[in-house]
């Protein structure tokens, strides 16, 4: 992994976060993302001092700085560094009235995703 590597921890067990990751894994024409399914490679979650349950209820994004980015700013960090359009709308949503709004949609459709998930349910990280 490079230093300017971004590495994002997702949920490959649910087949929307799988869907998208895929999605922006194929248009990811500067290839500085490393994609990791926490479902099959926590091991850098334990470094990083983040519960499995942490992880499955919202994104997490390792910038290249080692700045840890959770739920809507993991989706900023990764649409800044994607194609011009989704540059725009990293942009976008960054500003205050906006993320705040995101932010706040982003956390209830997790916490339903979450509760809804019954693999969610994790007694031991």
């Amino acid at each position: 992994m490079s230093s300017n590597t971004i590495k994002v921890y997702f949920d490959g067990n649910c087949g929307l976060c799988s869907k998208e990751i895929s999605y922006y894994n194929k248009i990811d024409k500067k290839n500085i993302f490393e994609w990791v399914n926490i479902y099959t490679h926590d091991t850098d979650l334990k470094k990083l001092e983040i519960t499995k349950s942490e992880a499955l209820m919202e994104l997490h994004a390792l910038d290249e700085n080692g700045k840890m980015h959770k739920g809507v700013d993991s989706f900023i960090l990764i649409w800044k560094n994607l194609s011009f359009f989704w540059s725009i709308l990293g942009i976008l949503v960054s500003f205050y009235p906006i993320y705040l709004t995101a932010k706040f949609a982003y956390r209830k459709f997790a916490i339903q995703r979450f509760n809804k998930l019954g693999y969610c349910d994790i007694k031991i990280n």
